[in-house]
């Protein structure tokens, strides 16, 4: 089995500092479903996702995960009776983080601190895995991005001990036919303030201009921030409510094998509101906890 890689560092500079900055990849997105991991799950079934089984991270909260070739979907809650020591109930329903990949959160920490970025220390927890030859420990490190220097969200980076107990192959399998992530739109009245952050994890180049706002490359996902009027132009309708905040993680576009077996999977579960176009399939956020569900070939 192929397990994916996150680089390392990228000779990347800030001014006169010669600290490389990490090269921004990917690792997985979080859907916030709060305390109604149930009919989530349920939900997420129904539009063509495979998922994992419920997850119980020592941190307190319970997930369901999405698995695609080098990049996941995250489902995350608090269980019955709530999760003290979680921050899950803080923020509304719908795409609640963008998590990037580290293979060395020490060093990760040390390098973004040093550069001046509002990182916290990082933060190990694990969660169980039922295998057939018996229950091992997922283990993860994270380097957190400042609670209050994100306003749309969470950001952080995301560094897997134990790769092979996360990517296995029969949970990338799915009757909606995605792939992968390709990309994230956030609604930002001012994207230039979330573009700044970008800019202190990342280096000033990493961010690029676009219609309506900026750009941040992952890979093979692009990161967009963009004016709640170009989320209106890209999705109508079926754009979430951003409920008055000045920033809000609105959609994902997933990459699928073919369309026609996407909203297949979506008509035998039975989603409304869908729109099928020559290019996409689109999802309305109220069918998705919150996030608009973009899907392309």
């Amino acid at each position: 089995m192929n397990l994916p890689q996150h680089g390392g560092h990228a000779g990347i500079t800030t001014g006169a500092d010669t600290t490389a900055l990490p090269v921004p990849t990917l690792d997985h997105v979080v859907v916030n479903v709060r305390d109604d991991m149930a009919a989530a799950a349920e939900q997420y079934r129904r539009l063509g996702f495979t998922l994992t089984p419920l997850g119980r991270h020592t941190l307190g909260s319970i997930n369901h995960l999405a698995m695609f070739g080098t990049d996941y979907l995250e489902l995350i809650a608090v269980p019955p009776g709530g999760a003290p020591g979680t921050d899950v109930l803080d923020w509304p329903a719908g795409l609640n983080a963008v998590v990037f990949g580290t293979d060395d959160s020490d060093a990760l920490h040390a390098t973004l601190a040093a550069a001046g970025a509002p990182v916290l220390p990082p933060l190990a927890f694990s969660r169980p895995v039922a295998l057939p030859g018996g229950a091992r420990d997922a283990a993860f490190r994270t380097v957190r991005v400042a609670k209050e220097a994100v306003a749309s969200g969470r950001l952080y980076f995301c560094h897997h001990l134990t790769r092979d107990l996360v990517w296995r192959d029969a949970w990338r399998r799915h009757a909606n036919g995605v792939l992968g992530v390709d990309g994230i739109v956030i609604a930002a009245a001012r994207p230039e303030t979330p573009g700044a952050l970008l800019r202190s994890l990342f280096g000033a180049e990493a961010v690029v201009p676009i219609a309506g706002g900026l750009r941040l490359g992952m890979g093979l996902t692009r990161l967009d921030i963009v004016s709640p009027d170009e989320v209106a132009r890209r999705f109508g309708a079926a754009a979430p409510a951003q409920g008055g905040r000045a920033e809000a993680m609105a959609a994902l576009v997933l990459r699928t094998a073919d369309l026609g077996r996407t909203a297949a999977a979506l008509a035998a579960g039975g989603i409304a509101g869908v729109a099928r176009e020559p290019d996409r399939v689109l999802v309305p956020a109220t069918e998705a906890f919150g996030v608009t569900l973009e899907f392309r070939a």
